[in-house]
Order: C-alpha cells, then sequence, then structure tokens
C-alpha cells in the first residue's frame, strides 16, 4: 500500500498526516489533561511493541488458513472423518484447549449493558446526521414507528398517503391500546375506555367515560410522571427496565381527538448503539478517518450537530437532553435522553497509512483505540453537558479477532492506552465481536482472557459465513446462500454464543447480542422474527434504523430475557463439532443451471449495488436494493459473504469466469438503473474496462479465495484511493 503524497508531521519515528497532527493537537487534547509529546510517545511505543506481535499474529492466520487448504486438498474425493478433522485442528493450535470456566468480572458497568435488555442500532459514524438519529434514537414514538410502516395494513382506508390519514392513525390508536393493556394492564376495564389519567399519590387512576376508576394490576409498574398530578403532561411506566411514557396534549392535533387526551406514547427504544469505525464506513485515508473521529469527539462532549434539508424543511439536529420526572416518592428521576454510546474500532488486518512508522503505514486499530479513547476520556471527565457513561467507563467494540491470542493483544493494547491517558485500570471495556470461526470454536478462552474488561459477546451472521466458507474453501462447493441459514453449525453457533455468555456469567454483568435485521422496510416480517432474539436468550440484538429499535424494543416487553437466561442456563450445551460441521452441497445433490444462475445474479447484483457506492461515493453503509427490489442494509459483512460465495462456487467448477463476468455486466446495468435517480451515482455500464467500482466488484468476485480470511477491505480500499486520485 502506497502513502499518500500528503504534507506530514514528524514525531520521534512516525510520520503523521499533517490533517490527522491538527486534529489531535487543536480538538482532541485540549481540555483532556494529556501533552501532545505523551499522545504521540505512547502511539510510538504501542506500534514498537504491539505491532510485531500484531503482524506475528497475522502470520499465524494464513499459516493456520493454508495447513487447513492443504489437510482438505489431501483427502479431496474421500470420505470426510469429522473426529480428525478436529483432532487435526487440535493439532495445529486453530482448536485451543478450553481452559477452566469463570465468572466475567468488569466494574463500572453501566445499566444499559449489565442489567437491561434492549435493542442496539450500528450507525456509520463518520456521518453526523446518522449519528445523531442514532443517539438520540433512545426514545421513539410508537405512534410513528407503527403509522410509518407495513405493521399497520393498508387495507381499510389504512393507506398512506401524502397526508394524514385519521383512519389509519385511529388503527394505530387502537393498536397502542392494545399493547398498553398486554404490557400494563388494569384492574378493571381497558386502556381503550380511558377518559383521563392522573397521579394519586404513589397510584395511577384511570377515568373511564362512565366515571369509573380503576388503577395498574401491578402498582409498581408506575415509575413518575410530568406535570400536574391531576393532569400530568406524561405518566412514567416500566416493564422488564425498559420505559414507557404516555404523552398528553390537548394543543396536539393526536391529543384532541383522543377521549383521554393521548398525543403519543414513547418507548425506551435503543438503549445502545455502535459509532461505527469498522464495517459500515469507506474511510481509506486521513481524511476520512478525521471525519469519523471528530464526530466521535463532539459525541463525547457533547457538541455534535448536523444541518440537512428534509423535503422543503431545514433541520438542526443535536443531542437530545435528559428527561426529568417526579417519581411517585416524590423524588426527582431522570432518564437518559440517549442511547449509550460504543464504538467500534476498525480489525488487526488493516493499515492507514495517515501514520507511518520508520516510513511504513500501521495497525489502524491502534491510532483508533488512541483516538476514540482519548475522544472518551472528554465524557469522563465531563467536558459537555451530557453524561455518556454515568459509570465511567469507554465502550470499545473488536471485530475481526481470531481466537484467545488476538484477545489477548487487544487487551494488552487498552492497558498501555489506559496508562498513556491515566485512565484507571479496566476503564476501556471491551466487546467481542463472535464473527469468526476460530473465536466461535474458542469463545470460553476468548471471553477468560478479556473477563475484567468484557462487556459485550455478539454474533453476526453475515461475517461468520463469509469466514465459514473462506476457511473452508479447499474443502468443498458450499451450499446457496439462503440454505446456509439451515445449516447446522449456524444453529450451534448461535446457540454456543449464548451458552458460553451465560458459562461465564455474562448475565447481569454484559450483553450477550445477536446480529442484524437487514430489511429496514420489512417491519412486519421483522416482528415476526426477531422475537427470536430474546427468546435465545440474548439481552440486545441489532436493528437497522431508530423506527426498527422502537418495534423491536416491544420484543422486550414480551420476553424477561433475565427469566429467559435463566432458564436456558440448564440446557444442554452446543457442541464444537455441529460448529465444525462443514456447510457443503451433499454429495449426490445436482444444482440446476436455474438455481446457479440465480445465486449469481443474486450475489452478483448485491457486490455491485454495494461496491458501486462504497467505491464510487464513499458511502460504508448503505440501503441497497436487491436483484427483487428489497432495499438490504449492506455493509462489508454482507459484501464479503456474497464475493467469497462467488469465490467457492468458481474454485470448485460450479461456475466459470466468463459466467461470471457476463452476470456481472449485466446485473451492472441492473444497478445502473436502480440508482438512477442519485444525481452522484456513476453509472458503471457500458465502460466496464474504465468503471472503477466495476472493476472493485470484479475483483472480489474473482480474487475472493486469495484474499487473507476472505476480507474485503484490501480491495475496496485500494479500488476507493483510486476513485478518489482520479476524481
Amino acid at each position: 500500500m502506497a502513502a499518500n503524497k500528503t504534507a506530514r508531521v514528524t514525531h520521534g519515528s512516525l510520520q503523521v498526516d499533517a490533517q490527522l497532527d491538527a486534529f489531535v493537537n487543536d480538538e482532541l487534547l485540549p481540555a483532556s489533561d494529556v501533552e501532545a509529546a505523551d499522545f504521540w510517545a505512547g502511539l510510538e511505543s504501542i506500534i514498537n511493541e504491539l505491532g510485531p506481535k500484531n503482524r506475528q499474529l497475522l502470520e499465524e492466520r494464513d499459516q493456520l488458513q493454508a495447513a487447513i487448504d492443504a489437510w482438505h486438498v489431501e483427502r479431496r474425493g474421500k470420505s470426510f472423518d469429522p473426529a480428525v478433522y478436529k483432532s487435526f485442528l487440535s493439532e495445529i493450535g486453530y482448536l485451543e484447549k478450553q481452559g477452566n470456566s469463570v465468572e466475567v468480572n468488569p466494574r463500572k458497568i453501566d445499566t444499559e449493558i449489565a442489567s437491561v435488555a434492549g435493542p442496539q442500532l450500528v450507525v456509520p459514524v463518520d456521518n453526523a446526521r446518522y449519528a445523531l438519529n442514532a443517539a438520540n434514537a433512545r426514545w421513539g414514538s410508537l405512534y410513528d414507528a407503527l403509522y410509518g410502516t407495513n405493521i399497520t395494513a393498508d387495507a381499510n382506508g389504512c393507506g398512506l398517503g401524502a397526508g394524514y390519514n385519521p383512519i389509519r392513525g385511529d388503527a394505530v390508536v387502537s393498536q397502542v391500546r392494545d399493547l398498553l393493556d398486554a404490557h400494563f394492564p388494569l384492574e378493571y376495564g381497558s386502556h381503550r375506555w380511558a377518559s383521563s389519567y392522573s397521579i394519586s399519590g404513589d397510584s395511577l387512576t384511570v377515568t373511564f367515560g362512565d366515571g369509573q376508576t380503576t388503577t395498574l394490576i401491578q402498582p409498581g409498574d408506575l415509575g413518575g410522571y410530568r406535570g400536574d398530578p391531576s393532569s400530568p403532561e406524561g405518566i412514567l411506566l416500566s416493564k422488564h427496565g425498559l420505559h414507557l411514557e404516555i404523552v398528553f396534549g390537548d394543543d396536539n392535533p393526536i391529543g384532541r381527538r383522543d377521549a383521554a387526551g393521548i398525543a403519543d406514547v414513547r418507548l425506551e427504544s435503543a438503549l445502545s448503539v455502535i459509532m461505527d469505525l469498522e464495517d459500515s464506513v469507506a474511510s481509506v485515508d486521513a481524511e476520512d478517518k478525521i471525519r469519523g473521529y471528530r464526530n466521535w469527539l463532539q459525541l463525547m462532549q457533547g457538541t455534535l450537530k448536523a444541518s440537512f434539508t428534509k423535503g422543503k424543511a431545514s433541520v438542526n439536529r443535536e443531542l437530545s437532553a435528559d428527561f426529568q420526572y417526579r417519581a411517585v416518592d416524590g423524588s426527582e428521576a431522570i432518564l437518559p435522553g440517549r442511547s449509550l454510546m460504543l464504538v467500534r474500532n476498525a480489525g488487526g488486518h488493516l493499515l492507514t497509512d495517515a501514520v507511518l512508522y520508520d516510513g511504513e503505514p500501521v495497525a489502524e486499530t491502534f491510532v483508533d483505540a488512541m483516538v476514540t479513547a482519548l475522544a472518551g476520556k472528554h465524557d469522563l471527565i465531563g467536558t459537555g453537558p451530557y453524561r455518556n457513561s454515568r459509570s465511567g467507563s469507554i465502550y470499545i467494540v473488536k471485530p475481526k479477532m481470531h481466537g484467545s491470542k488476538e484477545v489477548a493483544l487487544a487487551v494488552e493494547l487498552f492497558a498501555k492506552v489506559e496508562s498513556i491517558f491515566d485512565l484507571d485500570a479496566n476503564t476501556l471495556k471491551m466487546g467481542i465481536m463472535d464473527e469468526e470461526r476460530r473465536t466461535s470454536i474458542n469463545l470460553g478462552n476468548c471471553i477468560a482472557t478479556a473477563r475484567d474488561r468484557l462487556f459485550f459477546i455478539n454474533t453476526g451472521f453475515l461475517d461468520r459465513t463469509g469466514d465459514e466458507i473462506h476457511t473452508s474453501m479447499e474443502a468443498g462447493a458450499v451450499l446457496p446462500k439462503d440454505e446456509m441459514k439451515g445449516a447446522t453449525w449456524l444453529k450451534a453457533y448461535e446457540d454456543s454464543n449464548v451458552d458460553n455468555g451465560l458459562d461465564y456469567g455474562l448475565s447481569g454483568h454484559a450483553q450477550i447480542g445477536k446480529g442484524m435485521w437487514a430489511m429496514p422496510d420489512e417491519m412486519q416480517a421483522m416482528m415476526k422474527a426477531k422475537i427470536g432474539h430474546p427468546k435465545s436468550g440474548a439481552s440486545t440484538a441489532w436493528v437497522p434504523s431508530p423506527t426498527a429499535a422502537t418495534l423491536h424494543a416491544l420484543h422486550y416487553l414480551m420476553v424477561d430475557v433475565a427469566e429467559r437466561q435463566a432458564e436456558l442456563a440448564s440446557r444442554d450445551k452446543a457442541s464444537v463439532d455441529d460448529i465444525l460441521t462443514l456447510p457443503l452441497i451433499p454429495d449426490g445433490r445436482e444444482l440446476s443451471r436455474s438455481e446457479i444462475e440465480r445465486e449469481l445474479q443474486n450475489n452478483a447484483q448485491g457486490i455491485l449495488g454495494y461496491v458501486a457506492r462504497w467505491v464510487g461515493q464513499g458511502v460504508g453503509c448503505s440501503k441497497v436494493p436487491d436483484i427483487n427490489n428489497i432495499g438490504l442494509m449492506e455493509d462489508c459483512a454482507t459484501l464479503r459473504i456474497s464475493s467469497q460465495h462467488i469465490a467457492n462456487w468458481l474454485h470448485h467448477g460450479i461456475l466459470t469466469e466468463d459466467e461470471v463476468h457476463a452476470t456481472m455486466q449485466r446485473m451492472a446495468v441492473v444497478v445502473d438503473r436502480q440508482n438512477v435517480g442519485d444525481p452522484a451515482y456513476s453509472p458503471m455500464a457500458p465502460d466496464f474496462e474504465t468503471s472503477i467500482p466495476y472493476k472493485a466488484a470484479l475483483d472480489l468476485a474473482l480474487k475472493g479465495r486469495v484474499q487473507p480470511n476472505g476480507y474485503t477491505e484490501f480491495i475496496l480500499y485500494d479500488r476507493r484511493r483510486e476513485m478518489k486520485s482520479a476524481s
């Protein structure tokens, strides 16, 4: 990777991009109690001490993959023996010897992580508008979520139109009254009958149209109120640690039409949000990195703002303030107005030329750790109007780690950063993404290694499947993608993640998380599917939008996750043998040409649709129409599985390069047509020889087999830099 030809500032053995140096000196360091000399000397010491270890671990990945490839090639044509395979993985150190189970022991963990279950958003932090939307998604309007999605059917006059449809609005109000009855039932009657709500002492009084009154079956569900108790502005209820507010207002058109004056029902939704510097951003140089760093810093300082036009209106957005209530005992209750913000750093396999060490690019994750941790220190010091972590922690998600040795390096990195910035030990909390097979089968050891700073483990089907395909590349042709979801290894992987989390004491101390719902417009389907996540024992799961967070939060009212975890703790544990079951097309099964063509078209269209924006526009996460014009939230994880799938079928003769070329060109025309309304979009067809995004997509398909661990970033980075240079 060639270094950018840019102005640089020297700090010891470091040559720092002048833009990054200015950001650190002028924005990051002031009010942090850290001197510039200490910052750069600390980064140099980390690169000097941990850089060789990181390179050694990356080399170990390649060595293990080469050994697995050779093992499969040597046995090609022979019957597969799972026991022999497992023994081989143990011999080469891929499958670690399981250590003793220990209880995790993180201190100063916020309740949103430790004890309350709820949705989690992931958002590219380089987009200030999206970052603010996510941070403010702590509370969401149930009325808006139900009105604006397909949860409410269009039939019987309920269709969505340009203006407000009162028939649809009444249907939404009816649904919400049913939800109130289900989760906050009254001793007598229904919330549908209410004509007024008031607070009497420490109880809720609900008055019906005939003058009769009632109260909650569970008086403890009442958390507080706003305004005059006899005619409150809002009433706060809670269940399973989540809060819901009934909002009143005759000055609101909805409230004026409502018998009880209810203007809205707001639900505590995204308890936490991952501000992402990894899979959902297109960040290839100092300019890109600083955009994300600056937004994260200003989020921690409470100063981030964004201005944009929505329709014909100008919108100015900033962080939401906290909400104040009067508790039933008369004391003041303050609830956060913002989601707890976490940050995801880049993986250890990526290099950045924003900092050079002896003239060479350095591990991007080292720079990320220094910058994001020091930004987090601003929150701990309290330099801004709000607090993110009220417990005094900085939450950093570490992706793409392979096994416990790499977790140990991350633990060492965090400890060094804490020392440089004079932070208490274990202030930097670590989230482990269980998205690589070596981590999945060694998850207990990974958890134990980070036990004093672990705040979550999280599964990710897409990256995990990409790694599954790449690791087993030489074993044979893999199943079609849709069938992969029913493969033996996937259920065992998902169950094992929860089993390990419970065995190592995460319940009540840290999150056990599940992955993304990728179809932001298909909320009805999401509501049917994602209740499976809290039922699985997961205390959080990813959603693609604030609206989806509000709807998914209903699942955590339905399911007591702590109770469910207690039930699951005694079940038979998922087997490592099942996780190691290879997802191959069974012997004797012949795929039809239509099956093969459909799979190739779907993969090719997904790759092209995402890469056209990543490489062409620098957009790292977007809603990309699939081959059926259903919008899917795409990031590097979705790209990894699609490219690896094509690479696998190419390698095993199901596809030919000519077929890939022809299908890519046909699908490029489809993608161009899908983006015809985007003025910033550059068509790929018909100039396939000169279109940089098209060439990137083709590289991912044809060169996917030789990419380390099947990662896509190496090709994306090179092609995006080429695109920026050509602009």
